[in-house]
C-alpha cells in the first residue's frame, strides 16, 4: 500500500521537486532569450508581443506560483533543520503553498 504517498509532506515533497525540475527547464530558456535582447533586438520585440497572449499570462501565473513554492519549501526545510523548535512540518508546508498561491495570484493579477 502506498498510502504514504497521499500524506501532506509526501506531497509538499513532490511539489518541491517539480518546481525545481521545472525552474531547471526553464531558466537556460529565459537566460537565452535576455541574452537575445543584445544580439537580435527584433526577435525579442516580437517574443514581447507574444507575451501578451491570455495563454502566455497563465503560463506566467504557473511559473511564478512554481518559484514561489520552491522558495517557501526551501525555507520549510531549512527551519527543520536548523530551528529545534520547528517539527509542526504539516502547518508549514501548508502556509508554503498558501503564500506561494497568494503571491502568484497577485502577480497574475497585475499581469491581466
Amino acid at each position: 500500500m502506498n498510502r504514504h504517498r497521499t500524506h501532506t509532506l509526501w506531497i509538499a515533497f513532490i511539489l518541491h521537486r517539480f518546481s525545481g525540475v521545472a525552474l531547471v527547464l526553464f531558466l537556460p530558456l529565459h537566460f537565452y532569450l535576455l541574452s537575445m535582447v543584445l544580439t537580435d533586438p527584433e526577435t525579442v520585440d516580437q517574443l514581447l508581443h507574444w507575451t501578451k497572449h491570455p495563454l502566455v499570462k497563465v503560463a506566467e501565473f504557473g511559473l511564478v506560483f512554481l518559484l514561489s513554492v520552491h522558495i517557501f519549501g526551501g525555507l520549510r526545510l531549512m527551519a527543520l533543520e536548523f530551528l529545534p523548535w520547528a517539527s509542526w512540518q504539516k502547518t508549514m508546508a501548508a502556509f508554503s503553498v498558501a503564500v506561494s498561491f497568494l503571491i502568484s495570484c497577485t502577480f497574475y493579477l497585475s499581469a491581466v
